[in-house]
């Protein structure tokens, strides 16, 4: 799951079964961040606004099952990119994707009664949702277990091209946002739910990400300190 060395660092290569309770801890903290955004109602992220706006399409399908959807479709394409290198170990993938799009669920459905007014407190609420939704990726990155099949998608694009991997994703981004842009367009009078805050939403994830960085360094240099310091006192 890790991208480049930065994220290797921060790699968890402990036993399997806490890392995939990180894993599954960070798809909860993920979609409860994700809902807490959308319920901010100021803009959401690319493909979280492809899928809401389908749920205005054609509302008897939940947004969690247009999401586990979307995954299944980009396996669908990972495997036309790939060819001979797919594996029907990709296949596991789609598990996660289940379990993230019932999370999803869940949580809009415990966040429903959250309407505010204000758009400063808008504002206060997609940034905590945002800061959630980068905990979430954080953990998920750290347990290095499955890859979503969207990250497979950009991943194998990336194997096969060159290109970088935030170039091919940026790109990937922006497909998704054109897209639900279109589909606002033809079926619900305009774009829907692409608004300031699906490009804080850009910038504050990343951002958010980097600080994760920073504080498990931080942290991980002040415990190994502390237990030098301790052995020292010991042998001392």
């Amino acid at each position: 799951m890790a991208h480049h060395a930065g994220e290797a660092e921060v790699i968890d290569t402990g036993s399997l079964k806490r890392r995939w309770i990180t894993y599954l801890a960070g798809i909860y903290i993920l979609t409860f961040g994700l809902s807490l955004a959308i319920r901010a109602d100021i803009g959401i992220s690319p493909q979280s606004s492809l899928t809401r706006s389908m749920t205005l399409v054609y509302p008897p399908l939940t947004q969690g099952t247009y999401n586990f959807m979307l995954e299944m479709f980009m396996l669908l394409l990972t495997y036309l990119v790939a060819r001979k290198d797919f594996r029907l170990s990709n296949f596991a993938s789609l598990i996660p994707a289940f379990v993230l799009a019932a999370c999803l669920d869940v949580n809009l459905m415990l966040t429903k009664s959250i309407h505010l007014q204000s758009y400063s407190l808008r504002l206060l609420l997609l940034t905590i949702g945002d800061a959630a939704l980068a905990l979430g990726l954080f953990l998920m990155i750290r347990a290095n277990l499955v890859l979503m099949p969207i990250d497979m998608f950009v991943n194998t694009v990336f194997k096969r091209t060159g290109r970088k991997w935030g170039d091919i994703k940026t790109t990937f981004d922006c497909s998704l946002l054109l897209l639900s842009a279109v589909i606002g367009l033809l079926f619900l009078g305009g774009p829907k739910f692409i608004r300031e805050g699906t490009f804080m939403n850009a910038i504050l994830v990343g951002q958010y990400i980097k600080l994760y960085f920073y504080l498990f360094h931080k942290a991980k240099a002040a415990f190994g300190t502390h237990q030098r310091q301790t052995l020292e006192r010991q042998s001392s």
